[in-house]
């Protein structure tokens, strides 16, 4: 019987020039990892079969939901639990990302596994999206946000203060600054420098007002600007570079996620209800 062994990394970048962040798709029916320790944070989401990790002197075990979290500098091994092997995804962390929006330093998991599917589905769900397409801006809306929940619901670092005054304000000078560069939005990380914020305390002043991340106000806004260009005669192919989508896949994706219908669908009804 033949053996599935996959692993496949993507890097994304955390806003345009900023850090990297690995992203891992693996499945392994017998591959077992040689102890090992990375400088990043570990997070991983189990999606499939059961997984054995040798760590902190024992051994672990986690399956389908379940989140893992290793620290930096631990060694540790993995592999398959079962017959049937299993499947992750994971993402390797500067361990700043998780310290924003905590206080008291960097954060400490007692428990490496973790039961919270909320979560868990989120962090897959942005995996998921960023290792199919890595945009940065995107990938910095997302991913720094998960791992401050990550660390504020469940390490023992202490919550830092929720509150942003002026969030409104706040709010609409990024969505100016995001509408005004369409094509090369700006780093949260360069803005939250010139609002004097941290990159946490920006995205949550942006949720708070908006009720969404960055990145998805600009994919709407670009959606919005695409409708004028589409009615207008422009072809699906030709608009999407226009509004600062990397391709037609691209433009498609978030037009269908907002408006239900393909941009080409939505140029043909509309040249159609013009004649």
């Amino acid at each position: 019987m033949k053996t599935r062994e996959d692993a496949r990394w993507t890097r994304a970048r955390l806003g345009r020039g900023g850090p990297p962040l690995d992203l891992l798709t693996a499945r392994f029916d017998r591959h077992v990892y040689a102890p090992h320790a990375h400088e990043e944070f570990t997070v991983g989401v189990t999606v499939g079969g059961l997984e054995v990790i040798e760590y902190r002197g024992g051994r672990i075990q986690s399956g389908p939901g379940s989140i893992v979290v290793l620290e930096p500098g631990e060694t540790h091994t993995g592999g398959p639990a079962a017959s049937g092997g299993y499947a992750y995804r994971a993402l390797y962390a500067a361990p700043a990302l998780l310290a924003d929006g905590t206080l008291g330093g960097l954060p400490h998991f007692r428990e490496p596994v973790i039961d919270d599917p909320e979560l868990a589905a989120a962090f897959r769900l942005a995996h998921t999206d960023l290792s199919a397409r890595p945009d940065p801006l995107e990938a910095e809306s997302r991913l720094p946000w998960l791992l401050t929940a990550l660390a504020r619901r469940h390490s023992t670092a202490r919550a830092a203060d929720d509150t942003v005054p002026g969030a409104d304000r706040l709010a609409r000078t990024v969505r100016d600054r995001l509408a005004d560069e369409l094509l090369a939005p700006p780093s949260l990380a360069s803005l939250a420098t010139d609002l004097g914020l941290s990159r946490y305390q920006l995205l949550r002043a942006f949720r708070t007002a908006t009720g969404m991340p960055p990145y998805t106000w600009l994919a709407q806004y670009r959606v919005a600007r695409a409708r004028g260009l589409l009615e207008d005669g422009l072809r699906p192919a030709e608009v999407a570079p226009l509004v600062g989508f990397a391709d037609q896949a691209h433009l498609t994706r978030w037009f269908r996620r907002v408006l239900g219908v393909t941009p080409a669908a939505y140029r043909n009804s509309v040249q159609d209800g013009a004649r």
